[in-house]
């Protein structure tokens, strides 16, 4: 048999065998017994010496010609099974469209987030710009635009984190107003505003006092504003957080950036003012400080006391969130237990 033969016979033997393999190892095993340095063909090529000069390029090319054809068939087969195994994945890890998902659950706002952004909601509703400010504050903003100067007894009512030459962490977000305060143009309107955010303090911690906590401050400032106005807006922010049937009285007291100045009392809205626990039996709670706006703040920022006046208001989301939802310890806010936090879901 020459060697043309006895190529052609090696290429149908195998070409069978590999159309009859199903393993993927067992085909790439084949490949190397068949075509590497020891394979049948490199065995039968070497009977290539003893042919003439003339026929040996010829029975070269045809022994590569066969070749190029097993690898052919090798790949083919390659495909189909490669396929195969595709195919049996799929038929095992098929994913039913029709059942019912897995339940995610979502996550929701922390409960003080869902109480400014309620607050902040209200305000623009009246009209109210809600305006941002730096957490570190110049003194200057932070108390001498306030009517609160360097050696000011006031300051002992506030235990400051100071930072060096002039900078602290903000002690209440009233350095916003000034800021705004400032810069305003009354020829366009008058000023709305309110400013949301944390503000800090040097406090020991303890169920009722944190060294940070949140303020929402409101400020309006135009010609004509009264303490009849003051006393509108409160009265609505109160009914609008905490009950319809909620009002509210207003009692004397001292603030450096207002004057006349006031705290705020809400009628208890878990005995509807006749007398519990949480309100120690007076029928009324505090919540927040307000007046109207000091003449000398005014002032300070280039606004004529003369023509304009107006009130500011502050009020602490976190003793609005304890006072509704009847927490009595204002740490539960900020240590991240969820099954506290989950409690408050929010509406809508």
């Amino acid at each position: 048999m020459d060697l043309k033969s006895k190529l052609e016979e090696l290429f149908e033997q195998n070409q069978a065998k590999i159309k009859s393999l199903h393993d993927l190892d067992e085909l790439n095993q084949t490949r190397i017994n068949l075509l590497g340095k020891k394979g049948p063909i490199t065995e039968v090529l070497r009977g290539m010496k003893d042919l003439d000069a003339t026929e040996r390029p010829k029975v070269g090319a045809y022994a590569n010609k066969i070749k190029d054809n097993l690898q052919d068939v090798i790949a083919e087969r390659k495909a189909v099974l490669e396929q195969a195994v595709i195919d049996q994945k799929l038929k095992q890890e098929t994913i039913d469209v029709t059942l019912p998902g897995d339940v995610v659950k979502a996550g929701t706002p922390h409960i003080l987030t869902q109480i400014m952004d309620d607050i902040e909601e209200f305000f623009i509703g009246q009209g109210y710009q809600v305006i941002d400010g730096p957490e570190v504050e110049e003194d200057h903003y932070n108390f001498e635009m306030l009517n609160i100067p360097k050696n000011h007894p006031a300051r002992d009512m506030q235990d400051t984190f100071y930072m060096g030459n002039d900078l602290l962490m903000r002690s209440q977000t009233s350095p916003v107003q000034a800021r705004t305060l400032e810069v305003h143009d009354f020829s366009k309107g008058p000023l709305k505003m309110i400013s949301p955010g944390r503000v800090y303090r040097r406090d020991t911690d303890d169920a009722t006092h944190s060294h940070q906590f949140h303020q929402v401050e409101g400020l309006v400032i135009d010609k004509h504003i009264t303490m009849a106005d003051l006393k509108g807006t409160l009265l609505a922010v109160a009914q609008h957080v905490f009950g319809k049937d909620r009002t509210i009285r207003l009692r004397p007291s001292y603030f450096p950036f207002t004057e006349p100045s006031v705290e705020v009392d809400v009628s208890c809205f878990r005995c509807g003012g006749r007398g519990c626990a949480i309100c120690k039996y007076s029928g009324w709670i505090e919540v927040l400080g307000a007046g109207m706006v000091h003449p000398n703040v005014l002032t300070n920022a280039g606004v004529d006391p003369k023509v304009y006046g107006g009130f500011a208001f502050g009020l602490g989301p976190d003793r609005f969130a304890m006072l509704k939802y009847g927490i009595d310890d204002i740490r539960s806010f900020y240590q991240g237990d969820q099954r506290f936090l989950s409690q408050f879901q929010q509406e809508g």
